[in-house]
């Protein structure tokens, strides 16, 4: 699977999520794009997933009618993050095209 992370998400997951393709919205110089454009821009590029911590996203955003699943932790410190990282790959894993989850953590 092809995951953007945004900026928010805590790096140090990406050790976590052997065996997909993990690109980060700044390393892409991407870092500028506003929501809506950053989903765009990952749908074009053919990303399947974004994870985010924005939670406000699916308000702001219409959903309905995007391909890239939205995967959203909802808390950015990495110390309660990877306490629950293993539990995150395997919802990440089995993730469809088009959903929305967000993960307590």
């Amino acid at each position: 699977m092809k995951i953007l992370f945004d900026q928010c998400v805590p790096q140090p997951l990406r050790a976590y999520l052997t065996g997909h393709s993990v690109h980060t919205a700044k390393q892409l110089g991407w870092g500028r794009l506003k929501n809506g454009d950053l989903l765009k821009r990952a749908e074009q590029e053919g990303f399947d997933c974004l994870l985010t911590a924005d939670q406000n996203l699916k308000y702001q955003q219409n959903l309905s009618a995007r391909r890239i699943a939205i995967f959203v932790v909802k808390d950015t410190d990495w110390k309660k993050v990877k306490l629950r990282a293993v539990e995150i790959a395997a919802a990440l894993a089995s993730i469809q095209s088009g959903n929305y989850v967000e993960f307590d953590v």
